[in-house]
């Protein structure tokens, strides 16, 4: 049997294909022509506009993750197209092995440009991956009493820089802890890796070689910067983490750890591009759970050009909504499965911010805090909230750009 067959549509000039905010149930490979494509949020150092032309590909990330679009396609010219189906994702792997490696390699590396722009509006500064930083680390761990995370971070230290400059302190250091110059073996096998809860999975800097899809458990995601420590994400079974270090041969952005006990399907990069091409239905796991991270990272850098703080907390809550894909309706409660001072981490606001703004923000009638866990009453009446808070950002935008 033949599988099914790819739609071909032509579009005139200027015509959208796909616009911001609206979902699809596909995505487009170009065939000729040319379309550009534009997003409210550009990406901070970018072109407001990305051209694309024949084998470039759109609408990937909607598609795959279920979320409206993040950016609009417009063609340049008459242009022929190949319609995919989010179903016949898979038949087009099997036809065409290399796209789903084109896509995948084009997904590392934006959702590194995000998350470097994220970065860098959340610190004021780009923080640079570097494995001998590994060390200091270790040393704000150490500082802070969390000696688990002092001891993993001076052992790998150690383990990629046996003579470096910090090594002598770091040995004593682990001495002191009572601690061994090995991290613990990690229970498992070839695929599979458990860990316990607080268990460290990898710290920011070191050098990756392994990519990691949640099983069960859940995983939370640190940076440290400037003497802080930020709680980027908290990841549920299904999500995936560890992929740009494996896709791009460079040092991990974050810190990961387990939060409860974990168990989690690990993807080298010696069997990560056989795997692919053997096996379409990991290349279609692969790509849905990165359609998912760069929706996710889009939508915090949205959250992050929104200057009122009130107006943030409001976007970072229906942005987890929108993640579990609740249809949002009228006098419809909801209680959200992080508590309130997670999302004030996520959100980097120090405790007397997080504090003060959880205050305000409680204020609203719609808004209760249930057990330390902040509850909506009625998601549509919050989304209004949001959607007044995002125009009111765009116009900033709009006015700052005219003085410039």
């Amino acid at each position: 049997m033949s599988g099914p067959v790819f739609q071909t549509p032509n579009f005139q000039q200027n015509a959208f294909v796909i616009v911001e905010g609206k979902s699809a149930p596909g995505f487009f490979i170009i065939r000729q022509g040319q379309v550009r494509l534009t997003a409210e949020i550009p990406i901070p150092g970018e072109d407001a506009s990305l051209l694309l032309g024949p084998g470039d590909f759109f609408g990937v990330v909607s598609s795959m993750s279920g979320h409206p679009h993040i950016e609009s396609a417009q063609t340049l010219q008459p242009t022929s197209l190949i319609a995919v189906g989010s179903g016949q994702f898979g038949t087009l792997i099997q036809k065409n092995a290399p796209i789903a490696m084109k896509i995948i390699r084009y997904f590392s590396q934006r959702l590194r440009i995000i998350d470097k722009a994220i970065t860098k509006l959340t610190f004021h500064g780009t923080v640079e991956e570097d494995p001998q930083l590994m060390f200091q680390i270790g040393e704000f761990y150490f500082n802070k009493q969390e000696y688990k995370h002092a001891a993993y971070a001076y052992q790998k230290y150690l383990r990629f820089f046996p003579n470096g400059t910090f090594s002598a302190k770091a040995r004593m250091q682990l001495q002191t802890m009572g601690a061994p110059l090995e991290p613990p073996a990690i229970q498992g096998n070839n695929l599979s890796r458990a860990f316990v809860d607080g268990q460290m999975i990898m710290i920011e800097h070191e050098p990756g070689a392994e990519l990691y899809i949640i099983q069960s458990g859940r995983v939370k995601i640190t940076k440290v910067v400037n003497d802080k420590e930020v709680l980027l994400a908290v990841l549920q079974p299904g999500d995936i983490f560890g992929e740009m270090a494996l896709l791009e041969n460079k040092p991990r952005s974050a810190s990961a750890v387990a939060h409860g006990n974990v168990s989690t399907l690990a993807i080298s990069r010696q069997n990560f591009e056989a795997m692919v091409q053997a096996q379409p239905q990991l290349a279609t796991k692969l790509i849905t759970l990165l359609s998912e991270r760069i929706w996710t990272a889009y939508r915090q850098l949205a959250n992050l050009l929104i200057s009122d703080p009130i107006g943030r907390i409001y976007d970072m809550l229906l942005t987890q909504i929108q993640k579990k894909k609740v249809h949002i309706q009228p006098k419809m409660p909801y209680t959200f499965d992080i508590s309130a001072q997670e999302l004030m981490k996520m959100l980097a606001f120090s405790q007397e911010e997080g504090e003060r703004h959880l205050m305000t923000i409680l204020e609203d009638r719609n808004i209760r805090l249930d057990a330390g866990r902040l509850m909506t009453l009625d998601m549509a009446e919050m989304e209004k909230q949001v959607l007044f808070h995002r125009k009111k950002a765009a116009m900033e935008r709009k006015r700052e750009a005219a003085r410039m």
